[in-house]
């Protein structure tokens, strides 16, 4: 099968991009003809400043990715077009040339941006869903996106001209999302329920199970405010016994979290900074357990299936869809989202039952070979591209 990869990298790396890459490499192991259309939101940095000033109708209609995806189309005729993200650089565009060219196009939604400007669900330290009960004008109101009532406002107004035009019912055959919680959001939001099918993202390759129980306690993700990493700060501070902990990471709260820690003089507490994919791995191998605290609804949350792949347990927000791939008391523990004392309890818990921690470790690995494998993964992708082209006959 020749397949059209189709994606918009952001200007700090992040989970999408991981998948994206990593499907890439899935597709062509199995023998099928990649092509793949990139474009950066680094590109901005680039731009004049006349050409600035377009951007919002760049957002929504991008005329040059139009015309060299359509170039692409014509030469080289692929069976099937599977986007991954369009935001910002590339446009909803994309639709429209597979649509004149009668390719059927498939949209994995790594996050809710099409129901949310700010793609999160997330505002002011707590969830929400104003903008698919009352309206994207809200979004506008509060500047969800980047802190700007102007730059949401053009999200909004990107959203609001494609929802006009249908262009998410009519121009696009298919939806995959990573978590049956994650379809439901996009289904009450609006979606068709018929197209959006879940498959989970995968971890590869297998970074093999952990020989040892682990001796520390690890974050590893992105020091933002929705990531809840200062909840974690605010339990070490009541923790009643000594565990040593690992933050690896970077973003806009790590000098403010180093300070914290520093200041309430919390021993134990190392920050790594960011770290590369096989050294994430490593740390989770090392772990005793995962924490994962987000206050937002995680699409998915990669950190989680990596845990699983290296046999480490994890304990989560009981939140989204960190509560649905972490089977609480099974695969990790659930601990009430921004409780620091609730966090407290299942880390002393966790770390004071070795035994029971042992037999959560063995399930995580089992979970991650039932249902986070790359083999797992291309038979659920292989059956909805089938599905899609045999609709689209």
């Amino acid at each position: 099968m020749k397949i059209l990869l189709v994606h918009n990298t952001y200007q700090q790396a992040g989970g999408e991009d991981v998948v994206f890459e990593h499907e890439c490499q899935l597709l062509r192991d199995h023998g099928h003809r990649v092509l793949a259309y990139v474009r950066s939101n680094h590109e901005v940095e680039e731009l004049s400043l006349f050409e600035r000033t377009t951007l919002a109708r760049r957002m929504i209609f991008a005329e040059d990715s139009k015309r060299e995806i359509q170039e692409m189309l014509r030469l080289e005729k692929p069976d099937l077009v599977h986007v991954h993200n369009t935001f910002l650089m590339i446009s909803p565009s994309v639709y429209e040339a597979c649509s004149e060219a009668h390719v059927p196009v498939l949209q994995t939604l790594h996050n809710y941006r099409l129901h949310c400007p700010a793609a999160t669900f997330y505002r002011h330290g707590h969830v929400c869903e104003e903008c698919p009960r009352q309206g994207l004008w809200r979004s506008a109101w509060h500047g969800c996106y980047r802190d700007s009532r102007l730059a949401t406002t053009a999200v909004a107004m990107m959203l609001q001209v494609h929802r006009l035009r249908r262009t998410w019912q009519e121009k696009i055959d298919g939806f995959l999302t990573p978590t049956e919680f994650a379809r439901q959001k996009l289904v009450e939001s609006g979606l068709p329920a018929e197209k959006v099918r879940v498959k989970p993202n995968f971890v590869s390759p297998d970074p093999g199970v952990k020989d040892q129980p682990g001796s520390y306690a690890l974050f590893a993700g992105r020091l933002s405010e929705e990531k809840g990493i200062a909840t974690i700060l605010e339990a070490w501070k009541s923790l009643r016994i000594s565990i040593p902990l690992i933050i690896a990471g970077d973003g806009p709260l790590r000098r403010q979290l180093e300070q914290d820690s520093v200041g309430n003089s919390l021993r134990g507490i190392t920050f790594l900074g960011r770290l590369s994919l096989n050294e994430t791995r490593a740390a989770m191998k090392g772990a005793r357990f995962l924490i994962v605290p987000s206050v937002w609804y995680e699409s998915f949350s990669l950190n989680i299936a990596e845990a699983f792949a290296c046999g480490t347990p994890v304990i989560c927000s009981r939140l989204g869809a960190m509560q649905e791939n972490v089977a609480d008391q099974r695969t990790g523990l659930h601990f009430t989202p921004g409780d620091a004392q609730d966090l407290v309890d299942k880390v002393e818990w966790a770390w004071t039952h070795p035994g029971e921690l042992a037999v959560m470790s063995r399930e995580a690995r089992q979970e991650y070979e039932t249902r986070f494998t790359a083999e797992k993964s291309y038979s659920i992708l292989m059956d909805t591209y089938h599905q899609t082209l045999r609709t689209c006959a």
